[in-house]
């Protein structure tokens, strides 16, 4: 395993990081403790979860990946300091899709609703603490989830970044957050945190979690230099697509048990132009000889803004070959030829 710092932190975060957002919907408890095992094994640190998964969210699902976690963390109470564990608030329903059910639609980066949050987190993980405190998408109206433009669209109204922050800088003085981070942000976002931190004197946002992969690559025109100047590093999720990068999908195949097959909200990766880019990254993987899987993530760990490639996985054997492709190394000529494909059709799934 490879690893990196989170930030401007003295933490030290596995290169391939473990998504959980299937625990309690396409996994059971018993199999995201095999995952965790597994992974640990590995030499992967970095745990994400949140408090909306396991997706897609439902009342009757909500928190149930935290539980997985917690209850692992009460078996293993010594294996505690040996994981960066992540977690996120949901945000405010401001897009059809974002869930109601989790404090109403009025959800928003409040005092009120981040203590509920975060105690609620604490709660199911069965911790005093968590190392990476996230905000899983803006309290405003944004460019978030396929949302391919900025909406201009102003909302009655948000809770100011400063009030925000500071909240979150209690959590810290309290033991509760050892750093925090945004998820799904702009630019525009990032820049108005560390102003707001230099400004109050409040932490720094040590990370960003946006999605990342072949087919969508915006983050490299915006965000990624606030990763180098800045120290902002990208936790990269949805680096195969939702599975698509993997191949499975190809020909219009649709296996059981599958994200795509089970349900029909997931649509980002599915438009005839993100198919059609992804046939030609699967196709180059095969003739260079390697699997599609490995070849989409091996691309993701190659990126010096990344700081963890967040990956999924619905099987053990999945979760091995994930894993893996840290030993997967391309080749300057490869990594050019993967940017001649995204030359072609650039980000076919923002």
């Amino acid at each position: 395993m490879e690893y990196r710092t989170l930030g401007d932190t003295d933490v030290k975060v596995s290169l391939i990081g473990l998504g959980t957002m299937t625990w309690g919907e396409q996994n059971t408890e018993r199999d995201a403790h095999e995952q965790i095992d597994y992974a640990l094994d590995q030499g992967v640190t970095l745990i994400d979860a949140a408090e909306m998964y396991p997706v897609p969210p439902r009342p009757e699902t909500q928190g149930q990946t935290e539980r997985f976690i917690g209850t692992w963390l009460a078996q293993h109470r010594a294996a505690r300091e040996r994981v960066v564990l992540a977690t996120k608030i949901a945000g405010p329903a401001r897009q059809p899709h974002n869930p109601r059910h989790i404090r109403g639609e009025g959800n928003q980066f409040d005092r009120k609703n981040l203590t509920e949050a975060l105690d609620g987190s604490l709660k199911r993980l069965q911790t005093d603490y968590v190392d990476l405190y996230q905000l899983h998408w803006p309290d405003r109206s944004t460019m978030t989830f396929g949302r391919p433009a900025y909406p201009w669209v102003d909302d009655a109204y948000t809770v100011p970044i400063e009030e925000t922050l500071s909240v979150l800088a209690d959590f810290v003085k309290a033991g509760k957050v050892r750093h925090i981070g945004v998820s799904n942000e702009t630019p525009w976002g990032v820049a108005q945190f560390l102003r707001a931190a230099e400004k109050l004197g409040l932490p720094r946002i040590v990370s960003i979690q946006n999605p990342y992969s072949l087919v969508n690559r915006t983050f490299e025109a915006g965000l990624s230099e606030y990763s180098h100047r800045d120290h902002i590093g990208l936790l990269a999720y949805s680096p195969m697509a939702f599975g698509w990068l993997s191949g499975k999908y190809e020909g219009g195949a649709r296996p059981d048990g599958a994200r795509i097959t089970l349900f029909e909200r997931f649509q980002r990766y599915s438009k005839p132009q993100a198919v059609e880019a992804t046939s030609r990254y699967v196709a180059l993987a095969k003739e260079l000889g390697y699997t599609p899987a490995q070849f989409a993530l091996a691309f993701v760990n190659s990126r010096p803004f990344v700081t963890s490639n967040l990956i999924g996985a619905t099987s053990l054997a999945q979760l091995k070959e994930n894993i893996a492709s840290v030993d997967v190394k391309l080749s300057a000529d490869v990594l050019a030829r993967i940017d001649a494909l995204h030359e072609l059709q650039p980000n076919p799934a923002p």
